[in-house]
This record gives structure tokens, C-alpha cells and sequence, in this order.
């Protein structure tokens, strides 16, 4: 993974509407994510492409059309590098604290 084209590609919040968009109803067609937002095609396929070189977003063709979909891995590999080891020392304080309060 590389951290710094997904942390780049999560930064804009048009790329995380996208993503957003494709979370709620994943294979969209490049028409379809342009019919939910106020903004050029051409602008669209450019946040696209970001998300598409960090591996946020994989498309397939079908026919004529390309199909979007989201590739939950990088999000996942940002969450075990970045978030949860700070989440683990929050939750090991809670139970200490729920111990105490509890006069365990």
C-alpha cells in the first residue's frame, strides 16, 4: 500500500463523497456518479483516477461501460496502522476506568 496516494486520494471531499456514493451502491458507471454531484465529467474522472492510483477504487468494463467499485483494503490497512493501535490504548483506559467505578 502506498499510504501516501491514500491519504492523498481520503484529503478532497468530492473523492470521499465518491466513495461514499460507491459505498452505497457499489459498480456505478462513471454517468451515474455524475448524475449525484454538481460537477463537470471531466472533473469526476480526474477524482476518479486519484482513487483509482491509491486502490481505493477498482472499475471492470462491462460492454461499453466501466463499472466502479470500492476496494475497501487500503481504508482497512490505513485502520490498522494508524487508527487502532490508538484505539487500543482508549479502550484499555476505559476498562481500567469501568474497573475503578466498578470496584473491581
Amino acid at each position: 500500500m502506498d499510504a501516501d496516494k491514500v491519504f492523498k486520494a481520503l484529503a478532497d471531499p468530492t473523492r470521499r463523497t465518491l466513495l461514499d456514493l460507491l459505498y452505497e451502491k457499489n459498480g456505478q458507471t462513471l454517468t451515474q456518479l455524475c448524475d449525484q454531484l454538481d460537477m463537470a465529467r471531466q472533473s469526476v474522472t480526474q477524482h476518479l483516477g486519484i482513487l483509482e492510483a491509491a486502490n481505493l477504487v477498482s472499475t471492470i468494463r462491462r460492454g461499453r461501460e466501466k463499472l466502479h467499485f470500492v476496494n475497501p483494503v487500503p481504508l482497512h490497512e490505513v485502520y490498522e496502522r494508524w487508527v487502532r493501535k490508538f484505539e487500543r490504548q482508549r479502550l484499555s483506559l476505559l476498562h481500567d476506568l469501568k474497573k475503578d467505578l466498578e470496584g473491581e
